[in-house]
């Protein structure tokens, strides 16, 4: 039987049991994963986000969806996808607009937990972290967040729903879409002042 090129799914079906299901179905797909690219234009990826970070953003999505209040459940579940960097030849190239580092879900101490676990991540082994300057020229509008598992999937989350595509030339869209991206982040020393920067107004 062949797979379907694309699958949606409503966050009121993907969320009827709480964010914990939800995690884990992420959690197998990055077990499963050993190439993997992110774009992230407003929020700190999930792999990399501190407990405290992630409890912001699932206690946002228990409200605005009125789930099954496992906030924690899901804050436990995203945790356990940050071992796999590193493990196994996994590779993870992650581009983060600046607005990322900016955008305020927790309060003061928790960006400032947040965006020091950023600096200490800059050093981890498979993980290859990027960031978008604010001012930048671009060479492609910045559009939305999406990721790209071993180059045959990708995961887009929207208000509504989460959407896989796993058609070959759309793939390719989002392929060429991350590689224009690219070309505006920064990387390593530059990359680590951005988020200090951050970090200094928080201070």
């Amino acid at each position: 039987m062949t797979q379907p090129k694309h699958t949606h799914q409503t966050w009121d079906d993907y969320l009827r049991e709480g964010t914990g299901p939800v995690q884990d179905k992420f959690l197998e797909l990055v077990r499963g994963t050993r190439d993997s690219r992110h774009y992230c234009n407003n929020v700190i990826w999930g792999n990399l986000q501190t407990e405290d970070y992630a409890r912001a953003v699932f206690r946002r999505v228990v409200d605005f969806h009125e789930i099954p209040d496992d906030v924690e459940a899901g804050v436990a579940r995203r945790a356990a996808r940050a071992q796999f960097i590193g493990q196994g030849g996994r590779t993870y190239h992650v581009l983060l607009s600046e607005q990322a580092l900016r955008t305020n879900l927790g309060g003061a101490e928790v960006m400032r937990g947040q965006l020091t676990h950023l600096l200490d991540t800059l050093e981890l082994p498979g993980l290859k972290l990027g960031v978008i300057p604010a001012r930048a020229q671009l060479a492609l509008y910045p559009g939305h967040s999406f990721t790209i598992f071993d180059g045959r999937h990708v995961h887009v989350e929207t208000f509504s729903a989460g959407l896989d595509v796993k058609d070959e030339r759309e793939v390719a869209t989002y392929e060429k879409a991350f590689a224009l991206l690219e070309r505006s982040a920064v990387y390593g020393q530059e990359a680590r002042e951005l988020v200090e920067a951050e970090l200094a107004v928080l201070t």
